[in-house]
């Protein structure tokens, strides 16, 4: 058979194939009844223990002020998002149940109310695009991770971490987030990596040791709100097309500096393009 003749063959044959096959697409969920769930679970006798977070679209709200390591509830109408606590050697984690991937209709409902107790942790949230506020003031965090997609998100910590968080962490897409208090994290390391959006990072509160702050993101724009009585010093390594620098700051090159008294906060902005502003 000729290759010509066998090239026919074979696309009459697929075809024919083709026509006996037809694809199942698989269905939206169907919202039902809103149920909520009670989530508890107990704080480790002594230690630091891992508490993980594993959470999809929705609402997502953290507070202190458990008794346990985390009480609250959780509040879905879809079933196959009833979350799962799960206890062992490695810690605690509470994953959100899975909808393989199939588009959120808009009257889905998936709201988690947590409050964190004052164990000392290392934390970590995974999360997809959602709306996320954390008040993290005066947890006892020895490391935190923040991972998620396209959010919405507010974090505070309104009091001192009474623990030495060793690295905070956070990786996110294109999304708006606002950091506020960093100062109080009491962190030695910040890693914050990012895609498009807007970012307002706020190092306000009680600043007890010197912490270096690396900076990556695609186009952004990025604000950066430093008392004026903190050292600081800041290193643009990028393309930005905007620095704007207000009062106190002075600049030499790609180096920003800010002088004040105690402990310093030290930048390396990493970026292709966007504007940075330094402020009080």
């Amino acid at each position: 058979m000729s290759y010509k003749m066998f090239s026919i063959v074979l696309i009459l044959a697929l075809a024919t194939l083709a026509c006996g096959f037809s694809v199942s697409l698989p269905k939206a969920p169907t919202p039902g009844p809103d149920v909520t769930d009670n989530i508890t679970a107990p704080a480790p006798s002594s230690g630091t223990t891992r508490f993980s977070i594993l959470f999809g679209a929705g609402e997502l709200n953290l507070n202190p002020g458990a008794q346990n390591l985390v009480e609250g509830t959780a509040t879905y109408n879809v079933p196959d998002l009833k979350p799962e606590v799960v206890t062992d050697d490695n810690g605690t984690e509470i994953k959100q149940g899975n909808l393989n991937n199939i588009p959120y209709p808009g009257n889905i409902k998936n709201v988690w109310d947590f409050k964190l107790g004052n164990t000392p942790m290392d934390l970590t949230i995974n999360a997809g695009a959602y709306t996320g506020t954390f008040e993290l003031g005066g947890l006892s965090l020895t490391n935190l991770t923040i991972k998620d997609g396209a959010s919405n998100v507010k974090l505070s910590f309104s009091q001192a971490n009474p623990s030495e968080m060793a690295i905070f962490r956070y990786e996110t897409g294109a999304s708006n987030v606002k950091l506020s208090r960093l100062a109080n994290a009491n962190f030695n390391t910040m890693i914050f990596d990012r895609g498009a959006g807007d970012y307002t990072l706020d190092f306000s509160g009680a600043l007890k040791r010197d912490a270096a702050i690396t900076i990556s993101s695609g186009l952004s724009n990025i604000i950066l709100i430093i008392p004026q009585n903190v050292n600081a010093k800041v290193t643009a390594e990028s393309g930005l097309a905007n620095i704007n620098a207000g009062p106190g700051w002075t600049q030499n090159g790609n180096e920003y500096v800010q002088s004040g008294s105690g402990s310093t906060l030290t930048f390396l902005i990493k970026t292709g393009a966007g504007n940075l502003t330094l402020t009080h």
